[in-house]
Protein backbone atom coordinates (compact mmCIF):
# COMPACT_ATOMS: atom_id res chain seq x y z
CA UNK A 1 0.00 0.00 0.00
CA UNK A 2 2.81 2.40 0.95
CA UNK A 3 4.75 1.48 -2.20
CA UNK A 4 1.70 2.28 -4.36
CA UNK A 5 1.38 5.69 -2.72
CA UNK A 6 5.08 6.42 -3.30
CA UNK A 7 4.77 5.38 -6.97
CA UNK A 8 1.72 7.62 -7.32
CA UNK A 9 3.54 10.63 -5.84
CA UNK A 10 6.60 9.97 -8.01
CA UNK A 11 4.40 9.90 -11.12
CA UNK A 12 2.83 13.23 -10.09
CA UNK A 13 6.28 14.78 -9.62
CA UNK A 14 7.34 13.57 -13.08
CA UNK A 15 4.19 15.06 -14.62
CA UNK A 16 4.82 18.39 -12.88
CA UNK A 17 8.42 18.40 -14.13
CA UNK A 18 7.17 17.93 -17.70
CA UNK A 19 4.67 20.78 -17.21
CA UNK A 20 7.47 22.97 -15.84
CA UNK A 21 9.57 22.38 -18.97
CA UNK A 22 6.58 23.37 -21.12
CA UNK A 23 6.07 26.57 -19.10
CA UNK A 24 9.76 27.49 -19.42
CA UNK A 25 9.42 27.22 -23.19
CA UNK A 26 6.35 29.46 -23.15
CA UNK A 27 8.20 32.00 -21.00
CA UNK A 28 10.68 32.63 -23.82
CA UNK A 29 7.86 34.29 -25.77
CA UNK A 30 7.48 36.91 -23.02
CA UNK A 31 11.05 38.07 -23.54
CA UNK A 32 11.02 38.06 -27.33
CA UNK A 33 13.55 35.37 -28.09
CA UNK A 34 13.58 32.18 -30.11
CA UNK A 35 15.99 29.25 -30.16
CA UNK A 36 17.32 28.26 -33.57
CA UNK A 37 19.94 25.52 -33.96
CA UNK A 38 20.52 25.66 -30.18
CA UNK A 39 21.29 29.39 -30.40
CA UNK A 40 19.19 32.09 -28.77
CA UNK A 41 18.03 34.96 -30.98
CA UNK A 42 16.50 38.11 -29.51
CA UNK A 43 14.54 40.70 -31.43
CA UNK A 44 16.77 43.58 -32.51
CA UNK A 45 14.71 46.24 -30.72
CA UNK A 46 14.97 44.30 -27.45
CA UNK A 47 18.76 44.09 -27.77
CA UNK A 48 18.97 47.83 -28.42
CA UNK A 49 16.78 48.65 -25.42
CA UNK A 50 18.65 46.25 -23.15
CA UNK A 51 22.07 47.66 -24.08
CA UNK A 52 20.86 51.16 -23.24
CA UNK A 53 20.34 50.04 -19.63
CA UNK A 54 23.93 48.84 -19.07
CA UNK A 55 25.92 50.64 -16.39
CA UNK A 56 29.73 50.74 -16.21
CA UNK A 57 31.59 47.92 -14.45
CA UNK A 58 33.03 50.40 -11.95
CA UNK A 59 29.59 51.69 -11.07
CA UNK A 60 28.35 48.11 -10.74
CA UNK A 61 31.19 47.12 -8.38
CA UNK A 62 30.87 50.31 -6.35
CA UNK A 63 27.29 49.33 -5.49
CA UNK A 64 28.67 46.60 -3.18
CA UNK A 65 30.20 47.13 0.28
CA UNK A 66 34.00 46.85 0.46
CA UNK A 67 33.68 43.66 2.54
CA UNK A 68 31.84 42.00 -0.35
CA UNK A 69 34.57 43.03 -2.82
CA UNK A 70 37.20 41.51 -0.50
CA UNK A 71 35.55 38.08 -0.78
CA UNK A 72 36.18 37.89 -4.55
CA UNK A 73 39.61 36.15 -4.26
CA UNK A 74 38.01 33.43 -2.11
CA UNK A 75 35.28 32.92 -4.71
CA UNK A 76 37.77 32.60 -7.56
CA UNK A 77 40.02 30.25 -5.58
CA UNK A 78 37.16 27.73 -5.67
CA UNK A 79 37.37 27.46 -9.46
CA UNK A 80 40.48 25.25 -9.18
CA UNK A 81 38.82 22.30 -7.37
CA UNK A 82 35.77 22.62 -9.64
CA UNK A 83 37.89 22.35 -12.80
CA UNK A 84 39.69 19.35 -11.29
CA UNK A 85 36.35 17.74 -10.36
CA UNK A 86 35.07 18.35 -13.90
CA UNK A 87 38.11 16.62 -15.41
CA UNK A 88 38.26 13.75 -12.90
CA UNK A 89 34.57 12.73 -13.03
CA UNK A 90 34.63 12.89 -16.83
CA UNK A 91 37.59 10.48 -16.85
CA UNK A 92 35.90 8.35 -14.16
CA UNK A 93 32.68 7.82 -16.09
CA UNK A 94 34.54 7.31 -19.38
CA UNK A 95 36.44 4.40 -17.81
CA UNK A 96 33.96 2.97 -15.28
CA UNK A 97 30.46 3.45 -16.70
CA UNK A 98 31.00 1.12 -19.72
CA UNK A 99 32.23 -1.54 -17.27
CA UNK A 100 29.22 -0.99 -14.97
CA UNK A 101 26.91 -0.79 -18.02
CA UNK A 102 25.60 2.58 -16.82
CA UNK A 103 24.54 5.16 -19.44
CA UNK A 104 27.00 8.06 -19.48
CA UNK A 105 25.90 11.47 -18.25
CA UNK A 106 25.81 14.03 -21.05
CA UNK A 107 27.85 16.94 -19.75
CA UNK A 108 26.13 19.40 -22.09
CA UNK A 109 22.79 18.71 -20.36
CA UNK A 110 24.20 20.06 -17.09
CA UNK A 111 27.02 22.49 -17.94
CA UNK A 112 25.11 25.09 -19.95
CA UNK A 113 27.12 28.20 -20.81
CA UNK A 114 24.74 30.80 -22.23
CA UNK A 115 24.10 33.60 -19.73
CA UNK A 116 27.53 35.25 -19.89
CA UNK A 117 26.84 36.72 -23.34
CA UNK A 118 23.50 38.36 -22.55
CA UNK A 119 23.40 41.78 -24.16
CA UNK A 120 22.20 43.67 -21.05
CA UNK A 121 25.12 42.71 -18.78
CA UNK A 122 28.30 44.72 -18.22
CA UNK A 123 31.74 43.03 -18.35
CA UNK A 124 31.88 42.16 -14.65
CA UNK A 125 28.36 40.74 -14.69
CA UNK A 126 29.27 38.64 -17.75
CA UNK A 127 32.30 37.20 -15.91
CA UNK A 128 30.19 36.55 -12.80
CA UNK A 129 27.57 34.74 -14.88
CA UNK A 130 30.20 32.67 -16.68
CA UNK A 131 31.69 31.62 -13.33
CA UNK A 132 28.34 30.74 -11.75
CA UNK A 133 26.89 28.83 -14.68
CA UNK A 134 30.09 26.78 -15.00
CA UNK A 135 30.43 26.16 -11.25
CA UNK A 136 26.80 25.15 -10.71
CA UNK A 137 26.66 23.21 -13.97
CA UNK A 138 29.68 21.11 -13.00
CA UNK A 139 28.18 20.58 -9.53
CA UNK A 140 24.98 19.20 -11.11
CA UNK A 141 27.01 17.10 -13.57
CA UNK A 142 29.11 15.60 -10.75
CA UNK A 143 25.98 14.90 -8.71
CA UNK A 144 24.31 12.99 -11.53
CA UNK A 145 27.43 10.88 -12.10
CA UNK A 146 27.64 10.23 -8.35
CA UNK A 147 23.93 9.32 -8.21
CA UNK A 148 24.24 6.76 -11.01
CA UNK A 149 27.36 5.33 -9.38
CA UNK A 150 25.54 5.11 -6.05
CA UNK A 151 22.70 3.19 -7.71
CA UNK A 152 25.23 0.62 -8.90
CA UNK A 153 27.15 0.22 -5.64
CA UNK A 154 24.77 1.10 -2.80
CA UNK A 155 21.15 1.84 -3.85
CA UNK A 156 19.70 2.20 -0.34
CA UNK A 157 17.67 5.19 0.87
CA UNK A 158 18.52 6.98 4.11
CA UNK A 159 16.53 6.51 7.30
CA UNK A 160 15.51 10.19 7.26
CA UNK A 161 13.89 12.22 4.46
CA UNK A 162 16.44 14.25 2.51
CA UNK A 163 15.89 17.92 1.83
CA UNK A 164 16.98 17.39 -1.75
CA UNK A 165 17.55 14.16 -3.66
CA UNK A 166 19.43 13.29 -6.82
CA UNK A 167 17.56 11.86 -9.81
CA UNK A 168 18.33 8.20 -9.05
CA UNK A 169 17.22 8.23 -5.41
CA UNK A 170 13.63 7.08 -6.03
CA UNK A 171 15.02 3.85 -7.53
CA UNK A 172 16.80 2.94 -4.28
CA UNK A 173 15.69 0.35 -1.74
CA UNK A 174 13.93 1.47 1.42
CA UNK A 175 16.12 1.72 4.49
CA UNK A 176 15.97 -1.58 6.38
CA UNK A 177 14.24 -3.58 3.61
CA UNK A 178 16.89 -6.33 3.60
CA UNK A 179 14.69 -8.94 1.89
CA UNK A 180 14.03 -6.86 -1.23
CA UNK A 181 17.64 -5.68 -1.19
CA UNK A 182 18.97 -9.24 -1.31
CA UNK A 183 16.43 -10.37 -3.92
CA UNK A 184 16.60 -7.45 -6.34
CA UNK A 185 20.04 -5.85 -5.94
CA UNK A 186 21.45 -7.22 -9.20
CA UNK A 187 18.40 -6.08 -11.15
CA UNK A 188 18.14 -2.67 -9.47
CA UNK A 189 21.78 -1.71 -9.96
CA UNK A 190 21.42 -2.09 -13.74
CA UNK A 191 17.96 -0.54 -14.12
CA UNK A 192 18.49 2.72 -16.01
CA UNK A 193 15.72 2.34 -18.59
CA UNK A 194 13.93 5.44 -17.32
CA UNK A 195 16.82 7.66 -18.43
CA UNK A 196 15.46 7.58 -21.96
CA UNK A 197 12.45 9.61 -20.73
CA UNK A 198 14.48 12.42 -19.11
CA UNK A 199 14.24 15.66 -21.03
CA UNK A 200 16.81 18.42 -20.39
CA UNK A 201 15.50 21.95 -19.91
Amino acid sequence: MIDNRIDELTAKIKKLEDELITEFKKKSEDFYFTIENEKVKFEERVIKEGKSQIISSIKYLSSFPVTVILTIPFIWAMIIPVILADIMVTIFQAICFPIYKIPKVKRKDYVVIDRYNLFYLDRVEKINCLYCEYFNGVTAYVREIAGRTEQFWCPIKHSKPLKERHTRYDNFFDYGDYLTYKDELKKRRSDFKDLEEIKPL
